[in-house]
């Protein structure tokens, strides 16, 4: 591969980053645009290499959106730690399922459960508009353990969609608005991203010139849609996120039935 191409394929994945760091800094879901890009651009790579590069991309862009949004907003850490705690142990355990359960049975489910957030959300004008936090106490306590669990283990063993169905169950069953959701789901996203670092790096399984060419340009989006989720509120995360899941339906419904 001449230095030239090379240099044209970063300067592609990088575009790729830009973007997925944008996008998954308001709604979630920025693996459904850098994975893609990156097996796209290197099929001679293994796809665990692919994977831990993303992981080391995505995690800087998320590390600075969670701490853009805890300084300008009043951080939910009493539902919020205890999720990321869960979502940090459960995603290690995730990744062991893979052995036994392919990933791609899980396809037509979380089509399913895209369709249902995107319907419930649209349905609900208000859904996500005020923040009014449900619960309180050990039952917020045990709520967000089960919440963080279930997403953790979803994020080890498939992963695609984790920031957009942390935002929809954070609003659903906490009562946050789509400002507090987007924030607390970064801090979530970031100890899932960190567990399976601690696989994916010790195994040698990412393309550190790649990852950090990449981990730069998704810092630079973050920092773009963390500022208009910020100027803008909640009813503009709100259409971002509807107009995001939208897009994600479409996809998983071509690679579930193409």
């Amino acid at each position: 591969m001449s230095d030239e191409i090379s240099a044209a394929l970063l300067l592609g994945l990088a575009v790729s980053a830009l973007f997925a760091g944008f996008i998954d800094s308001l709604v979630g879901g920025g693996g459904l645009i850098q994975i893609p890009a990156l097996f796209s651009a290197l099929p001679q790579a293994t796809p665990a290499t692919l994977f831990g590069t993303n992981k080391f991309s995505s995690i800087f862009g998320t590390a600075n959106a969670a701490w853009r949004y805890a300084r300008r907003v009043d951080m939910p850490w009493r539902t919020t730690l205890p999720a990321a705690l869960a979502a940090f142990a459960c995603s290690y355990a995730g990744a062991l399922a893979v052995a036994w359960l392919p990933p791609l049975l899980l396809r037509p489910l979380i089509l399913i459960l895209l369709i249902a957030a995107a319907a419930y959300t649209f349905l609900r004008p208000d859904l996500g508009t005020v923040h009014r936090p449900q619960h309180s106490g050990r039952r917020e306590f045990a709520y967000a353990l089960l919440l963080g669990g279930a997403i953790g283990f979803y994020d080890g063993f498939f992963g695609p969609g984790t920031g957009s169905f942390l935002i929809f169950l954070f609003i659903r069953f906490f009562g946050f608005d789509f400002l507090h959701a987007s924030a607390a789901a970064k801090v979530v996203n970031m100890t899932t991203n960190l567990a399976a670092l601690g696989y994916f790096i010790p195994s040698g399984h990412f393309l550190p010139q790649v990852a950090v060419v990449m981990a730069c340009a998704n810092v630079l989006g973050s920092l773009l849609g963390t500022h208009l989720a910020l100027q803008h509120g909640s009813r503009f995360v709100r259409i971002v996120f509807l107009c995001v899941v939208s897009a994600f339906i479409v996809k998983f419904a071509h690679d579930t039935f193409a």
